[in-house]
């Protein structure tokens, strides 16, 4: 009895053979450095940034490696979007070796490393190896993750009753790092300078055998963080393709555990719903969320995406998204909601058009409707929100193709996403095919083209019966009506009978008086010519 508890103590085997030793498991894996020959990784698919960050990282001293989805996808043969360092330095020391380098986070302080301006720069995230913390061994605070940041000072690892991890700032050893991470396929870290992966979770066999498996107890693991959830779809989505199949236990507590995502910030929540939906596999995603019985009860925008992707706008859209993604283009969410979210507006819109409101204005009621019922706190994304409004607003000024109307229009920020949302409308069918492809051939032809294109508007627009104007009186004005008739201004007697069979002349216009302006200029609106009519200075101020 006591040989066999020396033996356990020291490591020993209880085989027959004395002296026979098995190597102790290590709770956090056991590491294994997997070669170019076995894992395969074609070094040149590395982004140079990142390459850059490794080596800077590593002649200061420190441990770095590329982490991550970037070595999941380079092992499977693909091209990551983006690449994530790994290192056992600080976050401050991080930021003391880059010029253009940004300690952001509460729950998980991170460095973005910049590279670039506008447009084209890119973002390289760099987190500091973390050690693995029994949740028992945390300090536990009240709430969840809107927590105030005053009750959260000065701790380095908190959560709540639940569990769920609130803050995570304790650094550690690379093995710890491995077990806090979730996935297998996601806790492999590739040194691009030795091409060596460094495995701890046999994420190289399950990325071989097409396996989605959850590190630890994955029940734990989603209480740890219900983003986990969606972040588990997602990777489903985009390997489903590639024959990647979720494990048994990894995929059996999803939707019992949906319930805990109640408790994560609606802002959390509303990147995730995008990361699903613009990383190129939008639909797979839907797909994915429909399979798994998770198509409603995450995020309520959401779930307007999963109940109406068939719809064939929508789908269109969806679509779209996934081949500019595929092709490299950059794709805006902004775009994408007011795809999504179309169907109320215009269906509001057109209601209110048959009760008789004026264009734009109906349009304006339209849209806060949609917003106010669907999206919420979410409207008050500054940016996100006027940029959606902008794209839609633009819709009806594209049936202007006279005067400076066109110049205008052409000149605004947000013209290509307008235009592109008014293509997908062309193409199912909801308006003519001939007017997206006058505005395609309008916006890339020469000043002298555009000239003759408006003229020609111009002409089929003389030629066309002009329907009668209908003024429409709202109720206070037809009530008073009584006491400003014909009778008043002295009108002949039989004047209202007439009037009812069609026969009465119809009545004056009044002469607007037109306020001089400066002819000496050549057309400051554009060659047009023309000065902008009231109600497209009304549209384009919207």
């Amino acid at each position: 009895m006591i040989k066999k508890f020396i033996d356990k103590l020291f490591g020993k085997s209880d085989g027959t053979q004395p002296g026979a030793t098995r190597a102790k498991k290590s709770p956090f894996g056991q590491r294994q450095d997997v070669g170019v020959k076995e894992h395969g990784i074609d070094v040149k698919l590395v982004d140079d940034r990142a390459m850059d960050v490794v080596h800077t990282l590593q002649d200061a001293g420190y441990e770095a490696y590329i982490v991550g989805g970037a070595v999941r996808d380079l092992l499977v043969g693909l091209r990551p979007k983006d690449f994530d360092v790994a290192t056992d330095a600080t976050p401050e020391q991080v930021k003391s070796l880059f010029r253009r380098a940004f300690i952001i986070g509460r729950r998980f302080r991170i460095v973005h490393v910049i590279y670039g301006r506008g447009r084209e720069h890119e973002v390289i995230e760099v987190s500091t190896f973390r050690a693995h913390l029994d949740s028992s061994l945390a300090e536990q605070v009240g709430g969840n993750e809107r927590t105030s940041k005053s009750e959260l000072a000065g701790m380095k690892h908190a959560v709540d009753a639940s569990g769920r991890v609130l803050r995570d700032n304790v650094w550690g050893p690379i093995e710890q790092d491995a077990a806090r991470r979730d996935f297998t396929i996601n806790a492999m870290y590739y040194d691009p300078e030795t091409q060596v992966v460094v495995d701890y979770h046999n994420g190289i066999k399950d990325a071989k055998k097409k396996i989605i498996r959850m590190i630890g107890n994955p029940a734990l693991r989603y209480r740890e963080d219900p983003v986990r959830i969606i972040r588990a779809v997602r990777f489903a989505a985009k390997l489903s393709a590639l024959g990647f199949k979720f494990e048994d236990k990894t995929v059996a507590p999803l939707r019992e555990m949906k319930g805990l995502l109640a408790d994560v910030p609606q802002s959390r929540l509303f990147d995730e719903m995008l990361k699903l939906l613009q990383t190129g596999h939008a639909l797979a995603s839907i797909a994915q969320l429909k399979f798994l019985g998770l198509g409603t009860g995450i995020y309520p925008l959401l779930d307007v995406v999963v109940e109406n992707a068939d719809e064939p706008f929508l789908k269109l859209a969806l679509q779209d998204t996934d081949r500019r993604v595929g092709e490299g283009k950059p794709v805006a969410p902004s775009f994408l909601l007011s795809c999504v979210l179309w169907s109320d507006v215009r269906e509001g819109w057109e209601r209110r058009q048959k009760r008789g409101e004026h264009l734009m204005p109906a349009l304006q009621d339209a849209i806060d409707d949609a917003f106010n019922a669907k999206i919420g706190d979410v409207s008050g994304r500054g940016k996100l929100g006027t940029d959606m409004r902008e794209i839609w607003t633009m819709q009806p000024r594209f049936e202007k193709r006279v005067g400076s109307a066109p110049y205008s229009l052409l000149e605004q920020p947000r013209f290509r996403a307008g235009f592109d949302f008014l293509r997908l409308r062309a193409q199912t069918g909801e308006i003519d095919t001939e007017l997206a492809e006058w505005w395609e051939k309008f916006s890339t032809a020469y000043d002298d083209e555009r000239h003759a294109m408006i003229e020609e508007a111009r002409q089929a627009q003389l030629q066309k019966p002009q329907a009668p104007r209908v003024r429409v009186k709202r109720p206070d004005a037809e009530a008073g009506a009584g006491h400003t008739g014909h009778a008043e201004r002295g009108a002949p007697d039989g004047a209202d009978a007439s009037a009812e069979q069609g026969d009465a002349a119809p009545a004056k216009k009044r002469r607007r008086r037109r306020k001089p302006t400066n002819r000496g200029g050549a057309g400051g609106e554009g060659a047009g010519g023309d000065a902008p009519s009231p109600s497209t200075d009304t549209a384009s101020n919207s």
